[in-house]
């Protein structure tokens, strides 16, 4: 019971993001931008003397580098669970995008019950892998946690926190995530009321471009 603060972030900049390759759950390194991008978060973060009472990582290598970088940065504890990864994009992962256009063109429909390219997660259950994931975050005690996690899986629990429908074709809601950018939000769990502080936040990066999540 009590009040949580979450912050869900997008890792740094992947090997993945930087060649337009189809990453799913295929398990891309940080580049060195990647990695300068996490170090001006931190530096922003320790300015701010932001606290967390713990960081929660997804385990692809793009993430937990990033969460790693941050949690000793910040002498805080950091555990990884699979919830947090990112989709499972069936055969698309791991694809150059111009290769996955070619062979696996996307179809004329598509409802959020359908799979992705063979068993890719569809929206409805990345969307309930993401309820999940939430739902483990609120049984724990209240306080400050830091979710170190993709664009797509990110997206799906801001759909769940907020109640957002899903529609065919992927049409509706889609929130942005920079690489490294994060979303704040706060839970009053007498209430049940959340409270959204901040979507997209990345003003360390100074304008830095930054390619979403594939």
């Amino acid at each position: 019971m009590g009040e949580y603060r979450i912050v869900l972030l997008r890792h740094g900049e992947s090997v993945g993001n930087a060649n337009n390759y189809h990453q799913g759950q295929y398990d891309f390194p940080l580049t060195d931008r990647g990695r300068r991008q996490v170090h001006l978060l931190l530096d922003r973060w320790v300015k701010e003397e932001k606290r967390f009472d713990q960081v929660i990582a997804s385990p692809l290598a793009r993430a937990r580098e990033t969460a790693e970088i941050i949690a000793a940065g910040l002498n805080l504890p950091l555990e990884f669970d699979d919830d947090w990864m990112e989709r499972n994009t069936g055969a698309l992962q791991g694809l150059p995008e111009d290769t996955a256009k070619i062979l696996y063109p996307a179809p004329d429909f598509f409802s959020p019950f359908d799979s992705i390219v063979g068993n890719g997660e569809g929206d409805w259950e990345l969307y309930l892998r993401a309820g999940r994931a939430l739902l483990m975050l609120l049984r724990r005690p209240a306080g400050s946690y830091l979710v170190v996690s993709h664009g797509g899986l990110l997206n799906q629990v801001i759909c769940a926190i907020l109640e957002t429908a899903h529609h065919a074709n992927r049409n509706g809601a889609h929130f942005r995530f920079n690489n490294t950018a994060f979303a704040t939000f706060i839970y009053r769990f007498e209430e049940h009321r959340w409270e959204v502080c901040g979507i997209n936040d990345a003003m360390h990066l100074n304008g830095e471009n930054a390619k979403n999540d594939r």
